[in-house]
């Protein structure tokens, strides 16, 4: 796997709804598809991809260095079923996963006991002052109201401390894949990141400017499995149940009608984003 390094910093904002804050039926949506993702913890611990090690090492590399290589005592911000805490363990961190769904907080406590995990979330961290040495969120930033997040989440971190956040993105830079994005809403895009900026970190007086890397790796797949996958994301699991029904059945359509996907296991292509920067008290 690969990197492609991105030297700009970014201080771009925005809320993944695409519609004003202010909005109290948008924000009512966000709402419910934040919160739409207990139901499916299963699933979406089985379908939902990973991350790669070298994204969560390159995430953790400035505070790495500062500790002398050792362990961490790292914090999983919004955590879900604890893939990012998985990859941070397996690393050789002490690991936190914080987690407001009860549904997704009992499937990482299961799968996972080896971490502490604790109900709560990114306006409202219950750890104390100064308690940890780094800060990941995995696909999630764009569900924190950031005003109220980046404040805590300087709170608890250490001097010289790291917040990092990994998205996931289908490359759709794969010709099948870009095809996908056409009939699918549930298709997050790589290649529409750089125009919707949506998972960036926003400036703040606590942190320095965010760097970004990102990492090509790949799922294997099948049609039925990525379909399920397409199913744990909130904008068809917020739908009527006959819509969510329909739009999967054009999704496995669409597969079922792609050489490249119609039988057997494929590669989904993935990109993982990586945006770091460090709390500025150190």
């Amino acid at each position: 796997m690969g990197i492609i390094t991105n030297g700009n910093d970014s201080s771009t904002s925005g809320r993944d709804s695409g519609a004003p804050a202010g909005d109290a039926e948008t924000q009512e949506w966000v709402a419910r598809r934040a919160s739409s993702f207990g139901a499916v913890a299963t699933d979406y611990d089985e379908h939902r991809p990973g991350y790669p090690s070298e994204a969560v090492a390159w995430a953790l590399a400035p505070v790495s260095a500062r500790r002398g290589g050792g362990p961490l005592d790292v914090l999983d911000l919004a955590a879900g079923t604890g893939k990012l805490t998985r990859e941070a363990l397996a690393l050789g961190h002490r690991v936190t996963a914080v987690e407001p769904d009860a549904g997704m907080l009992d499937a990482l406590r299961e799968r996972l006991p080896q971490a502490t995990a604790l109900s709560g979330a990114a306006e409202r961290i219950p750890l104390a002052d100064a308690s940890v040495d780094a800060v990941v969120v995995g696909q999630a930033i764009h569900w924190f109201d950031q005003e109220r997040a980046l404040p805590e989440i300087a709170r608890v971190l250490r001097p010289g401390g790291v917040l990092a956040t990994l998205s996931n993105a289908d490359d759709d830079r794969v010709g099948w894949i870009a095809g996908l994005g056409e009939i699918s809403p549930s298709q997050v895009s790589f290649l529409g990141w750089e125009n919707k900026p949506r998972r960036a970190i926003e400036p703040h007086p606590a942190f320095s400017a965010p760097v970004e890397a990102d990492f090509p790796h790949v799922m294997v797949r099948t049609a039925e499995t990525l379909t399920a996958t397409a199913a744990t994301h909130s904008h068809l699991l917020v739908m009527e149940p006959a819509q969510r029904a329909a739009a999967t059945a054009r999704i496995l359509d669409y597969l079922k009608s792609r050489p490249e996907t119609a039988s057997g296991e494929f590669e989904l292509h993935l990109v993982t984003r990586v945006q770091r920067c460090e709390h500025a008290a150190g």
